[in-house]
């Protein structure tokens, strides 16, 4: 929704106090980047990946995106950004992947970051390692995280929206909602945490 790929049909979402129907699509677009749920890599080169959002990028962009996104594996592989990548990314980690693609989306230079469900196919290490690349770039972009993990929400989010079947439930910072949780819903699914 905050991309425009479907429209609110109840409320209103806003980019700085400017409803997003009333912002021409590449206004919007080029404020916003996204990083699915599963990664995916095309065919190509690293450096081909990282400029699929931004062709004009500068090597030193995207050497800045990939340390940003602490993917410097990259400059460990022999061919280092000329380095092929297999469709899909089938040649990488999802550790891998899942930073390569939040070093392509910043190479965007979003002012949000919308990321959905960035750690739902990893295991803990590399769970970390993106938490703690989300937690030092906090000061320098917004972000909304789609995730079923109370767990990471808590080590990770400022506000919490607690929604259910497309609906909002609460709206809180994450202090109050994991201390006093205002709906029943919302105590269930933290008494399991």
């Amino acid at each position: 929704m905050i991309l425009r790929f479907h429209d609110v049909t109840s409320g209103r979402i806003c980019l700085d106090g400017t409803d997003i129907r009333e912002l021409p699509q590449k206004k919007l677009r080029d404020a916003v980047s996204y990083v699915p749920q599963k990664a995916w890599l095309f065919s190509g080169t690293i450096e081909e990946n990282l400029r699929y959002g931004n062709p004009n990028a500068s090597e030193a962009e995207l050497r800045t995106a990939l340390d940003t996104a602490q993917a410097g594996f990259v400059y460990d592989l022999p061919d280092g950004l000329a380095s092929h990548t297999a469709q899909g990314g089938t040649n990488f980690s999802g550790g891998q992947k899942q930073r390569l693609a939040i070093a392509r989306s910043l190479c965007v230079n979003p002012e949000i970051l919308l990321l959905d469900e960035p750690c739902s196919a990893l295991d803990m290490k590399n769970t970390i390692a993106i938490e703690e690349t989300l937690m030092e770039l906090k000061g320098q972009y917004t972000f909304v995280i789609v995730t079923h993990n109370l767990g990471q929400a808590k080590r990770i989010a400022d506000q919490i929206i607690f929604m259910d079947q497309g609906k909002i439930l609460e709206v809180t910072d994450k202090e109050t909602f994991f201390d006093s949780p205002a709906t029943e819903l919302a105590r269930e699914q933290i008494q399991y945490m």
